[in-house]
């Protein structure tokens, strides 16, 4: 998947700005798709030239005028045409786990300290997941939701981006023990050496 394929695909709930495009980046889509703002404004600009979104211009009285863009017929046909390609399968970079990899040939208690602080990174994640979950299937629980509920798409990667950080959560709280365990172990066998 390309950038624009995400961009195109935030675009399709409505008429967005670049700043309401990064925000939007920043919660709803950043469990499947990392952007910084300027790759966005970047994309934006290229999608608008080649036709797949238009925008135009607000005039705002109380602050600076701002663009505002919206997917066109033919980047719906993008959107079609990208549906139908094989999906590639993702991948994992982390640097963290490059240090995981080098445990016993650095200090633990760095690696330790690391991985604990991811976990509560993912523990936020999960719970920022649980609450807009909530908020899109409203007074619906779950199964009703999947069964008539919309929309659905959101909500389906919303699942996934919590999974994935509970996953998270539990493999860097499980290491971070097994780490201190054998910090503990390896104490007690030097103390009786």
């Amino acid at each position: 998947m390309a950038l624009r394929h995400a961009v195109l695909a935030a675009l399709l709930d409505g008429e967005y700005s670049g700043y309401q495009l990064a925000k939007i980046f920043d919660i709803a889509v950043s469990n499947f798709w990392h952007a910084v703002p300027q790759q966005l404004y970047t994309e934006l600009t290229r999608l608008e030239k080649e036709g797949l979104i238009a925008g135009r211009q607000v005039i705002q009285h109380d602050r600076p005028n701002k663009r505002v863009f919206t997917v066109t017929p033919a980047g719906l046909e993008e959107l079609e045409r990208f549906a139908t390609l094989p999906a590639k399968p993702g991948i994992i970079r982390e640097d963290l786990l490059v240090m995981l990899q080098v445990v016993e040939h650095v200090p633990a208690e760095d690696v330790i300290a690391q991985l604990e602080e991811r976990a509560q990174a993912a523990k936020a994640k999960v719970e920022h997941f649980e609450h807009t979950l909530k908020r899109l299937r409203g007074d619906l629980d779950e199964e009703t939701f999947l069964r008539y509920g919309s929309p659905i798409g959101p909500y389906l990667t919303c699942l996934r981006g919590r999974r994935f950080e509970y996953e998270n959560y539990d493999c860097y709280t499980r290491t971070a023990q097994v780490l201190r365990e054998r910090a503990a172990l390896q104490a007690e066998d030097q103390e009786s050496a």
